[in-house]
Order: structure tokens, then C-alpha cells, then sequence
């Protein structure tokens, strides 16, 4: 009979801490930064990334405060990226690597005018509304 109730509080346990690690989901925002500018023209539903093919600058993947009047940068966050080919829709790994930070030239350089760069975090925390980038 203690085995069943230890069993059953051991479970009850584990399904508690699984409702609070659920709850934290996408509750941070995030977005796209390229130096110290967001690359989205505006954090809203109807917010678009557009990057020219000769864009220059470091890319990275924010944590932001958002206010009326501007979006600052507060901390990198990591993240993989992957780039969508505009003709065929494929959605293919840009590299293994996780990044906080890369050159952005380094990711154009495998793109194609059309081709949309996929941002993806690592952690369910963030929330990143604007991951895809297109690139002009």
C-alpha cells in the first residue's frame, strides 16, 4: 500500500512540474536585429523583415522592450537559422551551428533574391513573431 501512494504522489509530482514548465512558453519577446536595428519595420501583426542582398552588419536574435515610441535590444539570445527557397518552398539548415551573433553577408551569400532567411530559437521562452526575412 506505500509503494501505491509514494507511485501515485511520485506522478502527481511530475504532472505538476510539467503544467508549471508549459506555462512558460513564448513569454518573451524576441526579434531580429541587425547591429543595433530591428529588422522588422513594425513589431505588429502586419510587421515585415526585408533585407537587401548587399545588407552588411553583424545579425542577431533579441530579447526587446517594446514601447510606442522605439524597441531596444536587451540581451542576444541563441539561435540556428535556416533559409526557404523562394521557387520551391524547401526549407533548408543554413548550418549545425547554434549563433548569437554572425555576419550576415556569410548567410546572403547562400541565398537568392526571394529566398527567405528563417530565424529559429532554441528555447520555448522567446517568442520570435517575425523569423522570416526576406531577402530583396
Amino acid at each position: 500500500m506505500k509503494k501505491v501512494i509514494l507511485l501515485v504522489l511520485i506522478l502527481g509530482c511530475c504532472a505538476i512540474s510539467n503544467l508549471c514548465f508549459s506555462q512558460n512558453s513564448f513569454n518573451t519577446c524576441s526579434a531580429a536585429f541587425l547591429d543595433s536595428k530591428i529588422v522588422v519595420d513594425t513589431y505588429s501583426k502586419t510587421g515585415k523583415c526585408r533585407l537587401p542582398a548587399t545588407a552588411t552588419g553583424e545579425l542577431t536574435v533579441q530579447t526587446v522592450d517594446l514601447s510606442p515610441t522605439e524597441s531596444k535590444a536587451l540581451a542576444k539570445i541563441t539561435f540556428k537559422i535556416a533559409i526557404r527557397d523562394q521557387a520551391t518552398q524547401t526549407l533548408h539548415l543554413f548550418s549545425n551551428e547554434d549563433f548569437e551573433q554572425i555576419d550576415v553577408q556569410k548567410v546572403l551569400a547562400k541565398c537568392r533574391k526571394g529566398d527567405h532567411i528563417v530565424l529559429l530559437t532554441l528555447d520555448t521562452r522567446y517568442a520570435l513573431p517575425h523569423h522570416e526575412i526576406l531577402v530583396q
